[in-house]
């Protein structure tokens, strides 16, 4: 296997961001390396950035990589199969929307199945910030971003702080 490289992020209005990916079809040495890629661009971007789906990297495949207590996770095609009723809004950012940091409602605790790099399929139970990042990532492979998720008073408030 060749090393990892570190991939372009693509910066919103890029199309691609708001296509629905394709689903993975087989995990071949292809996706392997894509996920390989993938995890060594988003420690690259450590600072900003604790997951990145297939479509930042220019590529419409329903994946993605999340930082987990236990390293970089990597979850192929997944699907929400639960959300709790409770919500709460917190600051989030985007490695494809550069210095906009947005109070975004999200649910509090989620579930969701998915296929990891070897072809296990895994169930995930997350609360907190964990949930707020798998579903943030889920969102980018749907074609949705954080600035659809706030009501335009808020994004007119961000444009008038960065024309000060």
């Amino acid at each position: 296997m060749t090393k990892p490289m570190i991939r372009e992020i693509k910066k919103y209005p890029d199309p691609i961001l708001r296509k629905r990916a394709k689903e993975v079809k087989e995990i071949t040495s292809e996706i392997k390396k894509l996920a390989e890629d993938m995890i060594e661009t988003m420690l690259k971007n450590e600072r900003d950035g604790v997951g990145l789906a297939g479509p930042q990297v220019g590529v419409s495949m329903r994946i993605f990589i999340a930082q987990t207590e236990n390293g970089p996770g990597v979850f192929i095609n997944p699907k929400i199969l639960k959300k709790s009723g409770k919500t709460e809004k917190m600051e989030e950012g985007c490695l494809s929307l550069p210095k906009i940091w947005l109070s975004v409602k999200r649910a509090k605790e989620l579930e969701i199945e998915a296929i990891d790099i070897n072809g296990k399929k895994i169930k995930t139970k997350a609360e907190g910030i964990f949930a707020r990042i798998l579903q943030h990532e889920i969102d980018h492979l749907n074609g949705i971003l954080i600035i659809d998720k706030v009501n335009l008073w808020q994004k007119f408030k961000r444009t008038l702080k960065r024309s000060k």
